[in-house]
């Protein structure tokens, strides 16, 4: 672990922080706190932090703003963690630029695991974006975008056009919750159809060939009424 990353915690319940910092800092993570969705702005903007970990209902902006607000100069990964269970309002942190959310309350293991995964996506060690990323490796699937061939125990798995395009980008966002608006609008278009009985029959045919168990997938995950999430790349 890079024991500089620094974690930017954007929360106003006092004893939540208590438990995320001394959680944080048993890992060797830095962090530092904002009360305020003002405060933890001028935080981002003047800390560059590694991550942040945002609540969304903060007594002076809703989450929603701060996520669209950071994401229109910075990439830096954002998790949400915020007792709002609705499918609705994750759907909406999601895509207003989220890279995960996690419904309190939550476990110190599921928090660490999901901090991780954005670390290793965000590729802060070595400057390398996960686009620039020639291949997708996880278990025994092999995606190589460039030669176009996607492998399982080195077999090669053959692919509809419309089903590799929504393999290879879930592919190359591995680790983070990919909303059915957003993935139905990169493959069909931003004038598609929203309803996604299309993108369910097309995933249902790819986790019948990728998948040993399509019941029990161990690649691609559904976020129930939200979207989907892909296993991270190892390669990151």
């Amino acid at each position: 672990m890079n024991l500089r990353h620094e974690i930017l915690l954007i929360e106003d319940e006092k004893n939540i922080c208590n438990f995320i910092a001394t959680t944080l800092r048993t890992q060797n993570y830095k962090v530092s706190f904002a009360e305020t969705a003002a405060n933890g702005l001028s935080l981002a903007a003047s800390g560059c932090p590694d991550l942040i970990l945002l609540d969304l209902g903060l007594p002076d902006m809703d989450g929603i703003d701060v996520i669209r607000n950071v994401r229109e100069w910075s990439n830096i990964p954002i998790i949400v963690i915020s007792a709002r269970t609705q499918e609705k309002e994750k759907v909406e942190a999601l895509d207003a630029g989220a890279d995960d959310y996690i419904t309190k309350p939550f476990g110190t293991s599921e928090l660490l695991a999901r901090i991780r995964t954005a670390l290793r996506r965000s590729s802060l060690n070595n400057g390398v974006p996960v686009s620039g990323q020639s291949r997708y490796t996880a278990k025994e699937l092999v995606i190589d975008y460039d030669k176009h061939t996607i492998t399982v125990a080195g077999d090669i798995i053959h692919f509809t056009q419309i089903e590799y395009k929504i393999l290879t980008f879930l592919a190359r966002n591995a680790g983070k919750v990919i909303t059915y608006d957003t993935l139905i609008t990169h493959v069909w278009g931003p004038y598609a159809d929203s309803n996604n009985r299309i993108l369910r029959v097309n995933m249902a045919n790819i986790r019948r060939k990728l998948e040993q168990n399509p019941a029990d997938p161990q690649y691609i995950f559904t976020e129930i009424g939200i979207g989907y999430r892909m296993i991270d790349n190892e390669n990151l």
